[in-house]
């Protein structure tokens, strides 16, 4: 199947910088496509809506922004949503929709201790999905569950460039080491998508670990629906055309360049690239 002539572009949907984390790896992978950002500053934090409100709003915002910015593929870059709002969006839209969910079932393959440390919202850990991920593949391991309200707002904070004090970091992993088998712990699950973000920060405050969170499959994921759709991904002998990175932030003007600007700068300190 030949390229598709246009540029592929994706749409990167969460409520908040989140979407950074998971940008970071399909450009990663995909350095040739379009990558558009949105943060549903309004809706954050999602962890904390009811379930059915939760899709009715961001069902009705994706639909709203696919209006004005089509896109040939919509990520929703958000554990705590893509739990609840992945079959709505996807019998309401056109384009394949690509979710995240908790990255249990490579961590259960990659733990030898057999003792699993999952740091996620409270919405994420209430999930019957997040249940059920445990019970088909980490039935045999004993996985350190610990829904942190204060850690993604804390994500959002640091972003634009407010204080945030080192014991955020300190009181985020706090419960997984207060478990009685935390000495056993060997590889951490982060299963928000802003939590790759302050890895470094998190670190700081745990013994050596494995750290899982799900941006490499997501981009996997990516590739492999857009060489399915005609956009193959380019060798390395072929000169790749770099795809534009735009980002929106939700309820706020769009003709504000000074805060776009901002976002750059942010995402280049936070993404390395």
């Amino acid at each position: 199947m030949t390229q598709t002539p246009h540029t592929p572009r994706v749409l990167i949907f969460d409520s908040g910088v989140g979407s950074l984390s998971i940008g970071a790896e399909i450009h990663r992978q995909r350095p040739d496509i379009d990558l558009l950002y949105i943060m549903d500053r309004g809706g954050f934090p999602y962890g904390e809506w009811q379930e059915a409100a939760l899709v009715k709003h961001i069902c009705r915002e994706v639909t709203a922004v696919l209006a004005e910015e089509p896109a040939d593929l919509l990520v929703m870059a958000c554990n705590s949503a893509s739990t609840a709002v992945l079959p709505a969006l996807r019998a309401s839209l056109s384009i394949p929709v690509v979710g995240v969910v908790p990255a249990i079932k490579p961590a259960a393959a990659m733990s030898q201790s057999g003792v699993i440390g999952l740091l996620a919202t409270p919405g994420t850990i209430a999930r019957p999905y997040t249940a059920q991920l445990i019970e088909d593949f980490a039935r045999e391991h004993c996985v350190i569950a610990v829904g942190s309200k204060e850690l993604a707002p804390a994500v959002e904070a640091l972003f634009w460039g407010e204080p945030v004090a080192e014991a955020v970091w300190q009181r985020a992993v706090a419960e997984l080491q207060q478990h009685p088998r935390f000495p056993e712990l060997d590889t951490l699950v982060l299963a928000c998508t802003h939590f790759p973000l302050v890895k470094t920060q998190l670190a700081a405050h745990l013994p050596p670990l494995q750290w899982v969170d799900s941006g490499e499959a997501i981009a996997r994921r990516v590739d492999h629906l857009l060489c399915e759709a005609g956009w193959p991904r380019l060798t390395a002998q072929q000169d790749v055309q770099q795809g534009k990175q735009e980002a929106r932030v939700l309820g706020i003007d769009r003709a504000s360049k000074a805060l776009l600007a901002k976002l750059e700068q942010r995402q280049v300190q936070f993404t390395g690239r």
